[in-house]
């Protein structure tokens, strides 16, 4: 059976913990809008997918939404995928494509710590010739950013930097010289980080 063009979704709030009774909404989406929120779950992963599109079921931003489950062709689904960006470790960091750095803290699954937009990062101190978001991207520039992936959940490339001793030195001396208050607050978070993506929309 081909891939069909739209599919009725429903979706609900999903709650963690218990159950509760929330209206079902309906909506039409396009094949694309579908796989678009399922690798944003999954990622391209064609097994994954194809599993998913199956069970006719993603959570996604607290919300489940659900669907007659589909029999992906191997086939007609890698072409469906073709469509969508791969990640691709080649592509250096460009510090002028960055829109957010992402602090997160250690362990398996990490908890993001703060997720900092441009600009806001780009206000720039009375009398400082120099904002702290342009700093930062020095710093960033200065180490050696590995390629982690592609988010689909973001539509960006992800560079990673470890924390260490020197760069919280480097990132806490930029916050203190150059960042107004609120986000000096908001920054001391570095200390606890264990690593900062550096995010790049496509």
């Amino acid at each position: 059976m081909p891939l069909p063009d739209t599919i009725s979704v429903r979706y609900t709030e999903e709650e963690a913990g218990y159950v509760t009774v929330r209206p079902l909404v309906r909506q039409t989406f396009s094949l694309d809008e579908l796989l678009d929120m399922i690798l944003s779950v999954a990622g391209k992963d064609p097994g994954r997918v194809q599993q998913l599109l199956h069970s006719g079921t993603v959570v996604y931003h607290f919300y489940r939404y659900t669907w007659t489950g589909i029999d992906a062709d191997e086939a007609e689904l890698a072409a469906a995928l073709a469509k969508f960006p791969d990640a691709d470790p080649s592509r250096p960091f460009t510090p002028n494509l960055c829109t957010n750095t992402v602090f997160d803290g250690p362990g398996v699954n990490p908890r993001h710590l703060l997720d900092l937009v441009k600009d806001a990062a780009s206000k720039r101190r009375i009398f400082r010739r120099q904002s702290f978001w342009q700093r930062l991207m020095d710093i960033a520039s200065e180490e050696n950013l590995m390629y982690e992936k592609y988010s689909y959940s973001r539509r960006a490339d992800l560079y990673r930097v470890v924390i260490d001793s020197e760069n919280v030195l480097k990132i806490s001396e930029a916050a203190n010289q150059l960042a107004p208050r609120k986000l000096r607050q908001a920054l001391r978070v570095v200390n606890a980080a264990a690593c900062i993506y550096f995010v790049c929309p496509r």
